[in-house]
């Protein structure tokens, strides 16, 4: 630079050409640039409001943000604020499934927050994003064109936070919304409410605050027409009050429906025009392979063999004893389309064998269940376990008990805190004899962890009964369908092995539907198997006590399924799931009535709010001294304006040990009591003794004995351990008085 000015200056003559360069592309630049960008479309935000109870309103828009997504929305209730978009683009290669990605996230500082962690920024979803992704994913996916050759990716953004609106159940309208005007194919809209049934009302999207008193909370995402999916949470409710929550959802989302299509019409985005993926139909060629494999493959539906392998074995000895003979005629038509074809008909043959007869794959009848055997304290050194097998699916399930200090730690942008109760779920690849590298808990993996969570949380003793932090493992071993109800089976089972005293055992079970559109006859299944949850039209899994249903979980693949047949179907899973607690009764009927011996020992002391100081010490001495002399793990926390104490322990004996030294330090002296204190420090007046832990009163030497004392140091020993009773408390100070002699006889020339 400064060699350029230099030669600029001593000839400017010769650089005049090159400034004339710049002037004319200034004004190039001027010209055509500047024109352009002021004349490009001013921001015109659309907006649609959505009446709710008590006098709220959620508000969607679009075209200020995000315009070069597809479509891009915000949807706010309060101030909870949404930011959804939807983008798509043709894929190169021919899928046989829809590559949709749904992706849910929180922002910190939506809540005026900075995340935890070395980092301290946004890391990878966390488990709660996780779920109101797939509560998002499982609504809208059904709802695109089949064979659509597009990847589509939805992005939902929590950016700001009202403490009074939770966000999980606007994520679908959002989603749908900005879905609706993007001009990518999708057959919607759709919205999700939560809808719970507070002191015996139903209500929308209540407050975090009022939920806590609800005995009803679940999610219903629909169509205006249809219901496609629920999931949620009860207090042993009947199955009635299910479906009544469920309609009341429904008129709910028939609003938030008409909405999005108001504002998709005022919009009038056209139509992204994506490919869809070439079917190749050869009508003769589809009867033709009709002909030659319904009956073999009927009949073999028909055999009722109850093992997986085999039974799919069976089923492609068929086919390919027909695909044979079409490879050696010179003129065989496409084997491709022939096994797609040959797949049609297996999948037509099993579904008319449950709606003509009445029969399913494995022999069973449409409200039969399969085997079940169940073992508990199936490993001894667990604190809790259990075995439970039915037919083919099969989970391994451990309870650990742990203290304070396990609890998990929650840091999310709207709640931060702590959980004691932890389930987890692990479906190794091995359980349906497949070979896949453990990548860590798959998105599916968590949602049928907490599905199991939610069914037996409900039960779980109060803290005052349990004051362990517990964790649950299920380690599915064995699947041919319904694992996630399997594992509400075992946890119950291990939970009572393990001694917790929970109110009553749980049962799961998954329900199917076989219909058919066109004649209206329909089959529903009871615990299904994983190849009639692939061809059914509904995954409906219920679990609950005796007394009612504590979970749910429902998909439904297929329009206009009437509430008349989910009554039907959860009636069915009633019986099923009263079956199957009957036949866990056989393995354990309660809780034990006592923890194993191998079980660490927890108990709890309240003390008061002013002790807590003394009981901890300077720097923590005092309970760091505790529990090394004790071997027992110490919490203190301030809750309620009390003192709690924590005791965790290897065995009894150590707790009431621990419990003892605590006790003593928090007890209050009593004038007139006598106590064995210990010297402290001899002075020429008296001596200091400590007569309860972390309490020292003077013992003057006029109290040590009734006769005259010449040297105290004669009479007293530092470290020595003597009997004394506390004569007086200073209400000024609170200094302690203590006597000796008060202790002894008193000689008759002292009276």
């Amino acid at each position: 630079m400064c060699q350029s000015g230099s030669a600029l200056a001593k000839h400017p003559d010769s650089y005049r050409p090159f400034f004339i360069s710049i002037k004319l592309l200034s004004l190039t630049y001027c010209a055509v640039l500047l024109p352009e960008i002021h004349t490009k479309k001013p921001m015109r935000p659309i907006f649609q409001t959505i009446p709710l109870p008590q006098n709220r309103v959620i508000t969607v828009e679009t075209g200020k943000v995000a315009r070069q997504a597809h479509g891009s929305v915000t949807v706010q209730l309060g101030n909870t604020m949404l930011l959804a978009t939807v983008v798509a683009k043709e894929t190169s290669e021919v899928l046989d499934f829809l590559p949709l990605y749904v992706d849910y996230q929180e922002k910190f500082a939506a809540a005026g927050k900075i995340p935890g962690g070395f980092l301290r920024r946004e890391g990878r979803l966390g488990d709660h994003e996780i779920l109101i992704s797939r509560l998002v994913d499982r609504a809208i996916r059904p709802l695109f064109p089949k064979g659509l050759n597009a990847e589509i990716q939805v992005n939902i953004l929590l950016i700001s936070i009202d403490e009074d609106v939770l966000p999980d159940a606007l994520a679908a309208l959002a989603a749908s919304a900005a879905l609706s005007i993007s001009g990518i194919p999708f057959e919607g809209p759709i919205s999700e409410v939560r809808v719970a049934r507070i002191n015996g009302e139903l209500c929308i999207n209540p407050t975090p605050t009022a939920l806590e008193q609800a005995d009803i909370n679940m999610i219903v995402g629909a169509t205006e027409s249809n219901i496609l999916m629920v999931e949620g949470e009860m207090d042993e409710v009947q199955e009635e009050d299910m479906i009544a929550a469920m309609k009341f959802a429904h008129t709910v989302i028939k609003d938030h429906c008409k909405a999005q299509r108001e504002m998709a019409q005022a919009i009038d985005t056209p139509p992204r025009n994506f490919p869809l993926q070439p079917v190749q139909e050869d009508s003769t060629l589809k009867r033709e392979v009709h002909i030659a494999l319904y009956d073999k493959l009927y009949a073999v539906a028909k055999e009722g063999i109850n093992h997986k392998q085999s039974r799919k074995e069976a089923f492609q000895e068929v086919k390919k004893a027909y695909l044979s003979g079409l490879e050696e005629d010179a003129a065989a038509p496409d084997l491709v389309l022939v096994e797609q074809y040959a797949d049609e008909v297996e999948r037509q043959a099993i579904r008319d064998l449950a709606l003509n007869e009445k029969v399913r794959l494995d022999g069973r009848k449409l409200s039969e269940i399969r085997p079940i055997w169940s073992e508990v304290n199936y490993l001894p050194a667990a604190h809790g376990s259990a075995l439970f097998t039915r037919g083919e699916t099969q989970s391994l399930t451990t309870v650990t008990l742990g203290s304070k200090l396990d609890e998990q730690i929650i840091d999310r942008a709207m709640f931060s805190g702590y959980n004691k109760f932890i389930l987890h779920y692990n479906f190794p690849a091995f359980s349906t004899g497949e070979v896949k590298p453990n990548r860590g808990p798959s998105r599916r993996e968590i949602g049928h962890g907490n599905l199991a969570m939610r069914a037996l949380k409900k039960v779980l003793p109060s803290e005052d009964k349990n004051p362990y932090t517990v964790r649950v493992v299920s380690d599915i071993l064995e699947s041919n369908g319904s694992s996630s109800m399997a594992t509400v089976c075992a946890g119950s089972l291990a939970l009572m092995d393990a001694g917790l005293p929970i109110k009553a055992p749980v049962s799961g079970i998954a329900m199917g539907l076989i219909a058919d559109p066109q004649t209206g006859s329909y089959a529903i299944l009871s615990d299904i198997l994983g190849d009639e949850d692939h061809l059914g039209d509904m995954d409906f899994k219920v679990a609950g006590t005796k007394a009612g249903i504590t979970a749910c979980q429902m998909d439904i693949k297929v329009s206009g399924l009437s509430y008349q047949v989910l009554e039907e179907a959860l009636e069915q899973s009633k019986e099923g799931r009263l079956h199957i607690l009957s036949a866990m009764n056989g393995a354990l009927a309660r809780p034990r009535p006592d923890y194993k011996a191998h079980v660490p020992r927890v108990a709890m002391m309240t003390i008061s709010r002013d002790m807590i100081g003394a009981v901890i010490g300077p720097s923590g001495k005092v309970v760091q001294e505790i529990q090394r002399s004790t071997g027992v793990t110490i919490t203190i926390d301030e809750e309620g304006g009390k003192g709690i104490v924590r005791f965790f322990a290897p065995d009894q004996a150590s707790v009431v040990q621990a419990e003892k030294r605590v006790r003593d330090i928090v007890a209050e002296p009593v004038v007139g009591e006598v106590y064995i204190g210990k010297i402290k420090v001899v002075k020429e007046f008296g001596a200091f003794v400590e007569f309860m832990p972390g309490k020292d009163g003077l013992l003057h030497i006029s109290e040590v004995k009734w006769e005259r004392i010449k040297n105290i140091e004669e009479e007293l020993k530092e470290g020595e351990s003597i009997q004394v009773k506390l004569v007086d408390i200073d209400p000024k100070t609170g200094k302690f008085r203590l006597s000796k002699k008060a202790l002894l006889p008193k000689p008759e020339e002292a009276e």
